[in-house]
């Protein structure tokens, strides 16, 4: 063999070899991604991976420690030689401020960190949020339901400690779909801002009929005590029943549909569900397809015999040979007599009994099955309120990266 055919001979060789182990970190990176973050809306594991020379370049930010400690644990027996540029998320330049309380009515979470970017999910005033970073003054937060999204503003930034202190503090929860507050008591008094159902604010003291309340940006401001509830109180008043969650849900009757939404200022269909329960204490999964994953599996036929009011409809399209995966779209609340009440250009109540005038053909059609929420227990999907870890004032935090493999 010439020594020009025998240097393109290690040239082949080792490119074909560069592109096997290419692969390989593809696969273990897929692997991962499956294993720690399969729903992107909840965990983030995006990485490349390329080569320069002998040398392997990660690039990319993941929220989960766990996929970040096991794939440099994977890739380093084949590249002795890794250049690290993954972000951990929340990001080490945030310094302590990883948490935030939202202090607007309704905070807009969007995919991507623009104003033209879809609105994914909703924030309500009060609600502790996970900062993962910031991209000058976007934040990309977590909320307690682990949706993930870009807000601009609406966000106040603490550090753990202080996060503790404020959910130690006593609060008011706005039980009224819509109202204000106010800078005095006053009857020409100025709004302070708007207020929805589900808003907590500070209690500070009562005036009259009026609760003084602080906002966690620092306003202060006056809320008509009919138009809220002292927590403490709330809490042992919002325990679910099916009759008390179709009652409330009879109350949104009206709410315009808004992609994205789950405020009583617009909702999607699963904005609503989870609207509803969030009144009664229970935090949902944001998406119909997450939540179709929980509660008890009570009908698939299609005979709605065993349902009861307050049970979770959903709707989409079955799996079948050429589509083997179901498509979960759509979600709705069943109130009894076959009828059911969802978000439909608007809150609306429709049938499953073709007899019936308020019949809807197009959703009976692409039923799938109904979950039971209540009595079911708290858990993953589906977490009493004050027992999910971001209301704990001590939360629990993934575990540590292994030194050895930092």
């Amino acid at each position: 063999m010439g020594k020009a055919a025998g240097i393109i001979f290690l040239w082949i060789f080792s490119t074909l070899q560069g592109m096997a182990q290419n692969s390989d970190i593809q696969q273990i990176i897929a692997g991962l991604q499956e294993k720690y973050a399969p729903d992107g809306r909840v965990e983030l594991f995006q990485i490349d991976a390329s080569r320069q020379n002998d040398t392997l370049v990660l690039r990319g930010e993941t929220t989960s420690r766990e996929a970040y400690g096991e794939l440099l644990a994977q890739v380093r027996p084949s590249s002795p030689q890794v250049n690290d540029h993954i972000r951990l998320l929340p990001d080490k330049a945030l310094g302590d401020e990883i948490w935030g309380i939202i202090y607007n009515s309704a905070g807009t979470l969007r995919a991507e960190p623009r104003y033209g970017a879809e609105l994914v999910s909703q924030a309500l005033l009060g609600m502790p949020v996970r900062i993962l970073e910031q991209k000058g003054g976007w934040r990309r937060v977590q909320t307690p339901d682990r949706y993930i999204g870009w807000m601009n503003g609406s966000v106040e930034p603490m550090t753990d400690a202080q996060r503790q202190q404020y959910l130690k503090l006593p609060k008011v929860i706005v039980t009224s779909l819509h109202t204000r507050s106010f800078a005095d008591t006053g009857k020409k008094a100025l709004p302070v801002t708007d207020l929805v159902a589900g808003d907590m604010l500070v209690l500070q003291s009562a005036k009259g009929g009026f609760y003084q309340v602080q906002y966690p940006d620092g306003r202060e401001a006056y809320l008509k005590k009919t138009d809220a509830m002292k927590v403490a109180d709330w809490q042992k008043k919002s325990k679910p029943t099916g009759e008390s969650i179709v009652l409330t849900a009879k109350q949104l009757l009206g709410v315009p549909y808004l992609w994205g939404g789950t405020s009583v200022k617009g909702m999607d269909c699963s904005g609503f569900t989870k609207q509803v329960y969030f009144m009664h204490g229970i935090i949902l999964d944001r998406d119909a397809s997450q939540q179709v994953r929980y509660g008890r599996l009570i009908d698939e036929a299609g005979d709605f015999r065993d349902l009861l009011p307050g049970d979770l409809v959903f709707f989409g399209t079955e799996a079948t040979v050429e589509n083997p995966k179901e498509r979960v779209v759509h979600v709705g609340i069943y109130i009894g007599d076959r009828r059911f009440i969802h978000a439909s250009d608007y809150i609306r109540i429709n049938s499953f009994d073709p007899a019936d005038p308020l019949y809807d053909a197009f959703n009976t059609k692409r039923y799938l099955r109904t979950k039971r929420i209540i009595g079911e227990g708290s858990g993953e999907g589906m977490e009493e309120l004050f027992n999910h870890p971001f209301y704990q004032p001590s939360f629990i935090r993934q575990p540590a990266i292994n030194p050895a493999i930092q």
